[in-house]
């Protein structure tokens, strides 16, 4: 019975151990899921800028320039 439950306190124990690094895994996870989401963002406001400035040069482009 003795053997049996340092078995189960041990296993416990292990058990513990695992979550807490799954906490702090996640946690790490999180923040870099977080990071990422703002990058992108960032990214996207830039091709958005990028998207208005070429269509205000093609719309300043004469319609007979393309005409060889």
């Amino acid at each position: 019975m003795e053997a049996e439950l340092k078995s189960l306190e041990a296993k416990l124990s292990q058990l513990i151990a695992v979550c807490q690094q799954l906490r702090a895994e996640n946690h790490q996870l999180r923040q870099e899921v977080a990071s990422a989401l703002s990058a992108k963002r960032q990214l996207e406001d830039k091709i958005s800028g990028a998207t208005a400035r070429l269509e205000a040069l093609l719309q300043q482009i004469p319609e007979d320039a393309n005409v060889s």
